[in-house]
């Protein structure tokens, strides 16, 4: 399994769902069983790497305003439904955090945002196909998050860094 199938995964799975985080994690799983256990295992993989991309303190601040809540759990959460919304949204996040604002011009703090079981879809799909739990496919990253860190309770520092969330959703 290549990038380019990764991705097409995800967005087939995403409509389907109709954007139904809990629904595309469903669906996502359903479409990991019809593959080989080291097809899974690839999928894995290339998941925990855009994971851990991800692991960024201006990504974390964007999810901060967009969420209104910054624990580690929240966040790591957030990353999966990043990558739930597919290349597009993904990568143009970690281009530029502030423009989730644009890429996301329907967010719903209520419905969106969090898509935790998206992260265990290839290791509930890989245990129904052998039995066995998903082999490491990257693990958790070690340390802190790349970048510089944020303030998320400074007003002014969250509104310079993100004048386009703000906007829509800062105090």
């Amino acid at each position: 399994m290549d990038e380019t199938d990764f991705w097409q995964i995800i967005d087939e799975t995403r409509e389907a769902a109709e954007g139904d985080p809990d629904e595309q994690a469903d669906r996502l799983v359903e479409h990991l069983v019809q593959l080989t256990p080291d097809d899974v295992i690839d999928f894995g993989r290339l998941f925990e790497a855009r994971f851990q991309r991800a692991y960024r303190y201006d990504l974390w601040g964007a999810a901060h305003l967009l969420l209104g809540d910054s624990s580690e759990d929240t966040f790591d959460f957030f990353r999966c439904w990043l990558i739930g919304q597919g290349r597009d949204v993904f990568e143009g996040g970690l281009h530029e955090p502030d423009d989730l604002a644009d890429l996301l011009p329907e967010f719903d703090e209520e419905e969106d945002g969090e898509a935790e079981d998206l992260g265990y879809a290839a290791d509930e799909a890989y245990e129904q196909l052998t039995g066995l739990p998903l082999p490491d496919v990257g693990g958790k990253p070690a340390g802190r998050p790349s970048g510089t860190p944020l303030d998320f309770d400074d007003p002014d520092a969250m509104a310079k860094r993100f004048p386009k969330l703000w906007e829509r959703y800062g105090d």
